[in-house]
């Protein structure tokens, strides 16, 4: 990937332009072929996926404060905060359902993109989820996946993913990386925007951002693993079956995070750049796997840096690129604008169908390499998912 495009695709993320879409499309009227909605159309609100595991979901969400870093966007904050979700498998359930985002998260998210006064900020709060607060934990020790969003989006937007591998017996970190949103509500109604979109641009800021998130991990596992600050939720925990999974820049810190703690066994990349050169490198023979659209991410493409990266993966790997699909159909995103009328006719696929590729791999790749289940379908093209593409295989 050239300098010059690679500052652009990222600059386009960061400043949340019309062209990268949000809920799946940009805000365009009816002419342009997609319905816009109006208010009172939501009688019972978007929902999320019910996920496909033995185990209800329980959640916690976790104000984790690093006291040995300052933040580097807003030195004058003080410790480098985070706010955490934490998605893990359940008795039985029981407590309140577990809320999707907060109203001003979602006000911000929704103005950012073009789509105040046009979907309610109240109806994409309120979407459904599938787990509920603070429900007892189901006995044993399970694997631990931390997830980090794309640049400028809330946790929340990996939520099905999340609550998806909670169900199937993992406990699942979801990370909110401070002033990195355009919204994230903090403890007292603070709410932080998204500072770092203003101080990112030149490749030494791209990789510095990486490198930061790569360490707020880190002290995520850090904490979660403590049996004095992780609680009841440590002690749910195998800290031997530690994995990383991250959309966007997000996917850029987990192989970032994988190549500064070791104690990170597995890694998946969905649809983003790496940003740190040499690409890929420092994972020894750990696995990881890159799924991506193949618009931006075949061999082919000249604004990837995943030919860089493939090269430097010694261990087990995989390059699929899904046909059809978009920056956004690896997140909750277009499955939420199927249901709230905003599919982009310019996306082939549709937000359910991605949401399927999303969740058959990466629950596939992480019962293979964390708990050592065989999955025939990492090796190779089914007939059950003509879309993916095998771009190579070791």
């Amino acid at each position: 990937m050239t300098t010059s495009s690679r500052r652009a695709a990222l600059s386009a993320l960061l400043t949340l332009g019309l062209s990268a879409p949000l809920l799946g499309a940009t805000a365009v009227s009816p002419a342009h072929g997609r319905r816009t909605p109006t208010r009172g159309t939501y009688a019972s609100g978007p929902a999320l996926p019910l996920p496909a595991g033995p185990y209800p979901v329980g959640r916690r969400v976790l104000h984790l404060v690093d006291r040995h870093r300052a933040d580097p966007w807003v030195p004058a904050a003080g410790n480098r905060e985070l706010m955490v979700s934490v998605s893990y498998p359940v008795r039985a359930i029981g407590g309140a359902p577990a809320a999707y985002m907060t109203v001003d998260e979602a006000r911000l998210l929704l103005a950012a993109r073009g789509l105040s006064g046009i979907v309610p900020a109240a109806t994409v709060a309120g979407t459904r989820t599938h787990a509920h607060v603070s429900a007892s934990p189901a006995p044993g020790r399970f694997p631990l996946v931390l997830l980090s969003p794309g640049f400028s989006m809330p946790r929340s937007t990996l939520t099905a993913l999340a609550d998806e591998l909670a169900g199937r017996g993992y406990v699942v970190a979801s990370v909110d990386h401070a002033y990195e949103s355009v919204g994230t509500e903090f403890p007292g109604g603070r709410i932080l925007t998204c500072a770092a979109c203003e101080q990112v641009d030149t490749p030494a800021e791209e990789a510095a951002a990486v490198r930061g998130r790569a360490a707020d991990l880190s002290f995520v596992i850090d904490e979660l693993t403590s049996h004095r600050r992780g609680g009841v939720l440590s002690r749910m925990i195998d800290p031997r079956r530690i994995g990383i999974v991250g959309h966007s820049i997000g996917g850029a810190a987990a192989a970032a995070t994988m190549s500064a703690d070791h104690r990170v066994r597995a890694g998946v990349d969905l649809d983003g750049d790496f940003f740190v050169h040499p690409a890929g490198a420092g994972l020894g023979r750990r696995p990881f796997m890159m799924i991506g659209a193949d618009s931006t991410h075949s061999p082919d493409s000249d604004d990837t840096d995943w030919p860089e990266a493939w090269s430097h993966l010694n261990g087990w790997r995989r390059w699929l690129t899904v046909t059809g699909a978009e920056h956004f159909s690896f997140t909750d995103l277009p499955y939420l604008a199927d249901q709230l009328g905003l599919s982009d006719p310019a996306v082939p696929l549709s937000g359910v169908r991605g949401w399927s590729i999303t969740r058959d791999y990466v629950t596939a790749f992480f019962d293979l390499h964390l708990r050592d289940m065989p999955q025939p379908i990492l090796d190779g093209p089914t007939a059950g998912h003509p879309e993916v593409v095998f771009r190579d295989r070791v």
